[in-house]
Order: structure tokens, then sequence, then C-alpha cells
């Protein structure tokens, strides 16, 4: 059967969000939708026909089958997959889904800073062997907060943040002012950065540039008293290095959410490292997740069926 509309593939075990939002922005009858479970593979009548597809993620070898495909939806922020793909056709237009956790990240961002800085953790141990310890929880009122990767994210966490009395500073790619932060640097004075900051957030992205980025030199720009909290990609710590940073007392500790092979093996020395708190990537999830993606996703078929430019395209040449 013969049809005008656009044939769109969700790759996803959960499309009932996306279906929902389409039909709900009355595009349902202008395209002709395929959902796939993640375990299964696109039919060859599949690959023929797709012209738009939603996806986490792809094989190698897949999107060159797909002669029709000119867009591409990845369902998460960062597209370091995607980018490594060694036939990722060069006009396929592939866009990522920047922004849509800054509900959820934000949040669980500032969680960490909170438990840096107060003794719940402590309190919660102690309780367990009927310790009554006193201890004095340190203000966050006055304190600064260092975002390396000054994005949407991090200008939400810098919103929260101020509000708590907090002074903001960090790095962007093209500096200039920005709500709610003292002082925009480029990337090449991270340095300065590290050495003012009381907290230093981490919500780089995954690049060549960003690779091993914290390293023992960096590492050495911080004060004891600071913590690193690192929401962003695992591979921009070198990790020996954070560990001896930790245990030496080079740094107050670290909260990890993000790490280079995940789940994170369990005998990785993150695990008992000294001053090392281990989030199992629970950054980003959400349980209204899906329904932030699907609007992004919906807005930008929208765009792509009326030929507009859409929205968050990913730039190949910075790597997100």
């Amino acid at each position: 059967m013969t049809t005008n509309r656009a044939h769109i593939l969700l790759w996803t075990d959960q499309p009932a969000a996306y279906l929902d939002a389409v039909k709900a922005a009355g595009l349902d009858d202008r395209v002709a939708i395929d959902t796939l479970s993640r375990k299964d593979k696109p039919t060859a009548d599949q690959l023929a026909r797709t012209e738009a597809l939603m996806a986490g993620g792809v094989p190698a070898g897949l999107l060159p089958s797909m002669p029709k495909l000119r867009w591409a939806q990845a369902m998460s922020a960062g597209v370091e997959g995607w980018m490594a793909l060694p036939d990722l056709p060069q006009a396929l237009t592939l866009t990522c889904a920047r922004g849509t956790h800054t509900e959820s990240m934000p949040e669980n961002i500032m969680a960490a800073l909170f438990y840096a800085a107060k003794p719940v953790h402590i309190a919660v141990e102690n309780q367990k062997s009927a310790k009554w310890v006193h201890t004095v929880p340190q203000p966050l009122t006055g304190k600064t907060l260092g975002i390396l990767g000054l994005g949407v994210i991090g200008q939400e966490v810098a919103r929260l943040a101020s509000a708590f009395g907090m002074r903001v500073i960090g790095t962007k790619r093209r500096p200039g002012e920005m709500a709610n932060v003292a002082q925009v640097f480029p990337a090449e004075r991270t340095n300065e950065v590290l050495a003012q900051s009381d907290f230093v957030l981490l919500l780089l992205p995954a690049t060549k540039e960003t690779d091993n980025f914290i390293n023992a030199e960096r590492l050495a720009n911080m004060k004891p008293t600071a913590w690193l909290i690192n929401f962003g990609r695992g591979h921009t710590i070198v990790d020996a290095d954070l560990i001896e940073a930790a245990k030496n007392k080079k740094i107050a500790g670290a909260v990890l959410d993000v790490f280079r092979q995940e789940p994170l093996p369990s005998d990785h020395p993150f695990w008992k490292a000294e001053g090392i708190v281990v989030l199992p990537h629970i950054g980003g999830p959400h349980p209204q997740r899906d329904k932030f993606v699907a609007r992004l996703f919906v807005e930008n078929l929208g765009r792509f069926l009326d030929g507009q430019p859409l929205k968050e395209v990913v730039d190949r040449s910075a790597g997100y």
C-alpha cells in the first residue's frame, strides 16, 4: 500500500508517550509510524522506507542501509555513541535530547551538593550503632560553585544554587554574560575556576578535548576543602588520579554519577575508595522522562514535516 505520509521509526521499548504526543500535536495523519523494541532489528521494508528515526543508539552498518533517512533523533543529550559510528552519513541531520533533563538533573545535582555539605549521611551511619555524634553542617551560602560546562543544565543549576546564596562561576565554549553566574570563563581558564571553587561540577560533553580532562595536574588546582561532582561524562576524569587526590586529602571528596564503564564493575576501586561516593547514573532519569523527550521529538517532527530547521541539532565539529 502506498502513502504520501512520512515514514517514522520509533526504536524504543516505550513508544506510548511518543505516539500519544504525535496524536496530541495533530500530526498522526501526516506520518506512518513503525515501532520497534530495542531487542529487535528493523526489517528490510523498514530500512527501505524510514525517513526519520528516533533511537537511543544504532549499530554500525545500519544507517547507510536506510536510503531515505534524513533525520535521526537521539533520545539522550550525549551523542558520543552516534559520533563514534564509522559510517554516520554526512548528510544526515542528527538531533539530541539536550534540555530534556532540566527538571531531574539539576535537583539531583543539588542533592549531591547537600550530601557534601550536610552531615546527614554521617548521622545515618551513626544511627546504626546508636551513636549520638554532634556534627556541624557546612553552609552553602557564601560558597563558590564552579561549573565546567555552562549549558542548559548548568544554567538551571546556577539558578538554584544562587537561590541558596552561592556564588556561581564556570566555563563555556563561547563565554558571555549569563543570569545567576558571576563570571563566565573560556575553557582555557579552567584552572582559575578550579582554584576559586568550593564545589566543582562537571557537566562537560564527551569530546576528544574533554577526554581525561580532570587529571592530577588540574586536581592540584582545587582547594583541599573542595568537592568534585561529576554528572557529565565518566571519561572526563582520570580515575586513578581522582582516587589518589581524595585518599591524600588533596580534595575533600567526590560525588560521581557517571563512569567510563557502566554499570561500574564490582572490582573497580571507586567502590571502596576513601572520600568517593558512587551514584548509579541517577542524574537524568525521571518518572516522566519519556514525556519530556517526546515533547522535543514532536516539536522537531512538526518542523521536519514542514521543512523547517530542527531544534538541538548536533554540531559535529564540536561533538555535541
